[in-house]
């Protein structure tokens, strides 16, 4: 009887987890647009902005990727993600760039997404020389969204991550000046 037991319960376990996998896998892919606002004290300016994610990490994912961060280690990090499948892309202009990383935990009656690409979306500076720096190898977006899926957030084009104390993914950003997702919406 206790083998019965232990069988019905590994069984009701595997399900479960089928069941899981089957329905993130069969979550449709989800597009945002937005407009990316600098404002300086000499000047100002925007762009439309596209994230697109066909898919979120799976928790395991996002632990072994945060944990890579956490140890310091910018080539480690920029190799995990670059190793990645591509999972959506962020656009800017013409430009559009693979996301390695996204991923979506609730925040009050919405939601928090992550996103990481695994090389700079653009460099953007406010004294106008836009060239690549060492070690701004990565692009970050960070959209906080209401039950609507429309909110604000912020875009990081080319930035340093790391993971501050509480665990949350912070950046060190190549500008000075933050650029703001504002008016995200979902493409429906």
């Amino acid at each position: 009887m206790t083998m019965l037991n232990s069988r019905r319960g590994l069984l009701t376990v595997v399900a479960g987890t089928l069941l899981m996998a089957a329905h993130a896998a069969a979550q449709p892919a989800l597009t945002f647009t937005a407009m990316a606002s600098v404002k300086t004290p000499t000047a100002s300016g925007s762009r439309p902005v596209t994230i697109h994610i066909e898919r979120f990490v799976p928790d395991a994912d996002r632990d072994a990727i945060l944990a890579t961060v956490k140890a310091h280690k910018p080539a480690e990090t920029l190799k995990a993600l670059t190793s990645r499948p591509d999972i959506g892309y962020i656009q800017v202009g013409d430009k559009k760039v693979p996301i390695k990383f996204a991923y979506a935990r609730p925040v009050g009656d919405g939601r928090m997404i992550t996103v990481m690409t695994a090389q700079p979306i653009l460099f953007f500076s406010a004294d106008g020389k836009t060239k690549p720096k060492e070690g701004f190898d990565l692009g970050l977006a960070l959209l906080v969204l209401d039950a609507r899926d429309t909110g604000e957030g912020e875009l990081a084009p080319a930035a340093k991550i790391a993971v501050n104390k509480d665990g949350a993914i912070v950046t060190e950003e190549y500008g000075s000046e933050m650029v703001r997702l504002e008016k995200i919406a979902p493409v429906k």
